[in-house]
């Protein structure tokens, strides 16, 4: 194999070039990732604080059927003591 010096020179630049222009779209990518894993972070936080949300009120709920429960109880009585009354 006969290799000039200049043609050897030029295919070390094209791998020296090579390695630059991939080490800066790593960079770039890794970046990229970084950015993307922040946002995933950021949305598993809001999920958690939604579902906290979402726990709250389902309990808020279920107290206040308790309380139209006994409201509804409450009101079946004065309308009975009210008809009794009327008899």
């Amino acid at each position: 194999m006969d290799v000039q010096p200049s043609q050897l020179e030029s295919i070390i630049v094209q791998i020296g070039e090579a390695v630059l222009a991939t080490t800066e779209t790593m960079d770039r990518f890794s970046d990229r990732v970084d950015s993307l894993a922040n946002q995933v972070q950021q949305q598993g936080y809001q999920i958690f604080a939604l579902s906290d949300a979402v726990q709250t009120l389902a309990e808020v709920q279920e107290e206040s059927l308790k309380r139209l429960d006994r409201l509804t109880i409450a009101l079946e009585r004065l309308v009975d003591a009210i008809e009794q009354s009327e008899e």
